[in-house]
């Protein structure tokens, strides 16, 4: 193991603990009590004040929900490459695992997230590959269905989800996106498939209980 694979997967391990899932309890992540301290935690070890949150650390709504969605539609990615975007925690790829999926990919920024994957994913006794580049730059990936959850909290982020989502359901891949509602949720884009009343591991969210919701992306239109 690389020597900063090996760092991450020992913060990890360090300041996140194994525990089940709200309203998913046979999914178990490594989760954390609290952001503020893990945050200061983060930029310590990196010696970057402007480190990135820790989002691998608790289980997001968006995710939750795309988690409670193919626990009740296991057919959506049974015998399917999965391609979990944003990934961080792994949360919506081992939920595919066990629905069924024949592959799982987790992609994520974050050394810690792909760290954090990758710990989580044994846990569950799943096998997730996990990638650490910004896949938005590249072409969409060779699968068979795109998991995105919570990739709306932030204008930069949403403006490239949006056309490269959209490039992958234009070449016949599948998408579910996972969000409560946030502000920068294209949701003429959208069409909801379900919701979820669901309960978030941080405070960071406004709610501790939220209404967590599913999408997949709107056809394109057809010009005449």
């Amino acid at each position: 193991m690389p020597p900063m694979a090996a760092s991450a997967r020992a913060f990890v391990l360090r300041h996140a603990h194994l525990r089940p899932v709200p309203g998913l309890e046979e999914v178990r992540l490594h989760l954390a009590d609290q952001v503020m301290p893990l945050m200061h935690a983060v930029q310590v070890e990196t010696g970057d004040p402007d480190a990135a949150l820790p989002y691998w650390a608790f289980a997001w709504a968006g995710g939750l929900a795309i988690g409670r969605y193919l626990r009740e539609h296991p057919e959506m990615v049974a015998g399917r490459r999965v391609f979990d975007l944003a990934s961080g925690s792994g949360l919506c790829a081992i939920a595919s695992m066990r629905a069924g999926a024949a592959q799982a990919t987790g992609a994520d920024i974050d050394a810690f997230a792909v760290a954090a994957i990758e710990l989580n994913a044994r846990a569950n006794g799943r096998r997730v590959t996990a990638v650490c580049r910004d896949v938005l730059d590249e072409e969409p990936p060779d699968a068979d269905i795109i998991l995105a959850g919570d990739c709306w909290y932030e204008a930069g982020l949403a403006a490239r989800v949006l056309p490269w989502l959209q490039r992958a359901r234009d070449r016949g891949i599948d998408i579910l996106v996972g969000d409560p509602g946030r502000r920068y949720l294209p949701s003429a884009e959208l069409v909801e498939l379900a919701t979820y009343d669901v309960r978030t591991t941080t405070e960071l969210e406004d709610l501790a209980l939220k209404q967590g919701r599913v999408y997949r992306v709107r056809p394109a239109a057809v010009r005449t």
